[in-house]
């Protein structure tokens, strides 16, 4: 049996150039899972994010450019995974207001950066929402569009985001409940354990809101001036060096193999110099960063291929996903055209509406023959009055056959789509023989 591929869904927010922690922690391993051949990868840039707390459109537009720049010079293969920009796609924000109406607001009064936010006015003494924007509110619902559009099987996040996914899958379900069908698969959280957290240049964790950052694509000079600044302790050259708590050995680490870095250690235990440390942090360093910064320039200076790149990527995942899912959603929630053969009634329990169809017969007091067609306890067809049994019987036997020409006029909720409505609402008979 036909089995599709797992689906990863990471999300990139323009929010700047990106540091060395960044890549480190986040851009090198999601590049590294994009290799598994199992899997089919959406990564998307996360712009319509962005605007929650950053109004300076150049500063959006810019962070988008580098951003897309900087994950396509890391060695992202458009080839083989999708790559797109979130606005481009329109019907996430459609599902957005649908699963808002699936959203209780008791549960977005406790999604954490809501929380946070309420909390640090109350500190301050202002009023719960204060500088709170619905966006902010809402940004769980918008999560959860990104990731439902595209039936994401894994979402790789932090543990600060695992409520976000929760959130994804209930509201998910509760839209799969209400309206009777697996329409959305419910994701899963991936937490890696092992995700690199690099030291900044104080020994804090590396933060732009720490100012201890190392710019991802910074000149040579300037990259060997930051690591030139990283903070050490007193030891002379000669003295036995510690490489725990070390912010240059961490940094050290994350960038040598296995081997460079055992003989870093032992250097270290030699007593190797601070100057001669960092000169080799340096030399490593560059040796990586280089070859990405040359392509990181050449893409950043042709912004249109980079804009083609986004919007074929966006076009075929909107006719191959994105359009079919809404069409389906649409119908399942009333949105849709006004001669189309009635839906059963909403809000009934998963039993009811996977039950399978089926006829009833029965004789009235006018002493005629009927029969109606009900899902669980909704009326899907009535039939008119028969003089005999056999005649409804013949009737029934038909329609199971998928042979509704000359049916129409048996039917109270025929309507004018005639036949084709009927075929429509019986087609499982008719695949079943």
């Amino acid at each position: 049996m036909f089995s599709r591929r797992t689906r990863i869904l990471t999300g990139i927010k323009p929010s700047g150039m990106p540091h060395l922690g960044n890549y480190a922690g986040a851009i090198r391993p999601a590049l590294a899972s994009a290799q598994a051949a199992d899997a089919e990868n959406f990564y998307f840039l996360a712009d319509l994010h962005s605007l929650i707390n950053t109004h300076d459109s150049a500063r959006v537009h810019r962070s988008t450019l580098e951003i897309a720049a900087t994950w396509l010079a890391c060695g992202l293969d458009v080839e083989k995974n999708w790559f797109y920009r979130q606005s481009d796609i329109p019907e996430i924000t459609e599902l957005t207001w649908l699963l808002t109406c699936m959203a209780g607001k008791g549960q977005l009064n406790r999604a954490h950066a809501y929380k946070a936010a309420v909390d640090k006015n109350r500190a301050e003494g202002e009023d719960d929402d204060a500088g709170v924007n619905a966006g902010l509110y809402m940004y769980p619902v918008l999560m959860a569009a990104d990731i439902l559009i595209f039936a994401a099987d894994k979402v790789p996040v932090g543990r600060d985001q695992i409520q976000h996914i929760e959130m994804a899958r209930d509201f998910g379900q509760r839209f799969n409940h209400v309206y009777g069908d697996d329409y959305f698969v419910l994701p899963e959280a991936v937490i890696d354990e092992n995700v690199a957290t690099l030291p900044g240049l104080d020994g804090r964790k590396m933060s732009k809101s720490y100012d201890n950052t190392i710019p991802l694509f910074c000149r040579p000079a300037e990259l060997e001036k930051r690591i030139m600044s990283i903070v050490t302790d007193s030891r002379a050259p000669g003295e036995p060096k510690d490489t725990e708590g070390s912010a240059l050995f961490q940094l050290y680490q994350a960038f040598a193999t296995a081997d460079e870095t055992a003989a870093m250690r032992v250097a270290f235990a030699e007593g190797i110099g601070w100057g001669e440390a960092k000169r080799r942090l340096y030399q490593r360093m560059e040796a990586e960063i280089a070859p990405l910064r040359e392509r990181y320039d050449a893409l950043i200076a042709r912004p249109d291929e980079i804009e083609a790149i986004l919007q074929d990527n966006a076009h075929r995942l909107r006719e191959r996903y994105a359009k079919p899912l809404l069409v389906k959603l649409r119908d399942a929630v009333g949105l849709r055209n006004l001669n189309a053969v009635p839906r059963p009634a909403t809000e009934k329990t998963r039993e009811k509406t996977n039950a399978a169809p089926t006829f009833k017969q029965y004789r009235e007091q006018d002493g005629k023959f009927y029969f109606k067609l009900i899902l669980g306890d909704i009326l899907l067809l009535q039939s008119r009055g028969f003089d005999s049994p056999k005649e409804a019987g013949q009737c029934v036997a038909a329609l199971k056959a998928g042979n509704t020409q000359g049916l129409g006029q048996d039917f109270m909720l025929a309507d004018e789509q005639g036949h084709e409505a009927l075929a429509g609402v019986l087609a499982h008979f008719s695949e079943d023989k």
